[in-house]
């Protein structure tokens, strides 16, 4: 556990915190970590590095991404929650709202049960992303659709997910192999922007994330 010297300080980013070149959030569950990262505290507060290797969410933001719609009463559907790295993050930004974590793989769903122990704003659902009206029964209206699934058709599956639960904003991860290996990874980007737009979306920004993350980028949404 380290001691900060000077203060940590607030961004103007809600609930994201940062020292020297760190990203941090407040630890929800504080003395436990979910993937290895480091816990720091400060005037009886624990945070937790946030690390934009291991989240796109945060290499979004150590790029400069500019628009975080997340308060801290917001409900968020995450679909493609995996282990629950990012998902946590997302759990400490929310302490007041809600985190429905959506995972259709049996061995990483067991790991996200694990990290939801202890974190009573985070919901594991084991489901599929593209079948929306599936998980209507547990989710309630959102305000934000958070993805990260590596499949084709990532814009249309974010699209319907978006109408669905009324959600206002959204955050796309989109990965470009997963939609056509053989196309220029900003191609694929403008395509996806381009189904949003045709949908009725405002696009806020399109940001790529190399060095962090090859051939991603995080597409912001306003529904209007």
């Amino acid at each position: 556990m380290g001691q900060f010297r000077p203060p940590v300080e607030a961004t103007e980013l809600p609930g994201v915190f940062r020292y020297g070149e760190l990203l941090l959030t407040r630890n929800l569950t504080p003395g436990r970590r979910v993937y290895g990262e480091r816990l720091f505290s400060q005037d009886d507060v624990e945070y937790r590095e946030w690390v934009p290797e291991r989240s796109k969410l945060a290499a979004y933001l150590k790029k400069g991404g500019r628009f975080f719609p997340f308060l801290p009463s917001s409900h968020v559907l995450y679909l493609g929650a995996s282990t629950g790295t990012t998902s946590s993050h997302v759990s400490d930004l929310v302490p007041e709202g809600r985190v429905y974590c959506v995972e259709i793989s049996p061995r990483s769903f067991r790991d996200l049960v694990g990290v939801c122990e202890g974190r009573p704003n985070m919901v594991p659902i084991m489901g599929d992303a593209t079948r929306a009206d599936d998980l209507a029964f547990l989710v309630e209206r959102v305000d934000l659709v958070y993805q990260d699934v590596a499949q084709k058709n990532q814009a249309l599956i974010f699209s319907r997910a978006m109408r669905r639960f009324s959600a206002r904003w959204g955050m796309l991860a989109v990965k470009s192999r997963s939609e056509d290996v053989a196309r220029e990874p900003g191609e694929v980007f403008q395509e996806s922007s381009g189904l949003l737009r045709r949908e009725g979306f405002r696009i806020a920004e399109v940001m790529r994330l190399e060095p962090y993350e090859r051939d991603h980028a995080m597409i912001v949404v306003e529904r209007v």
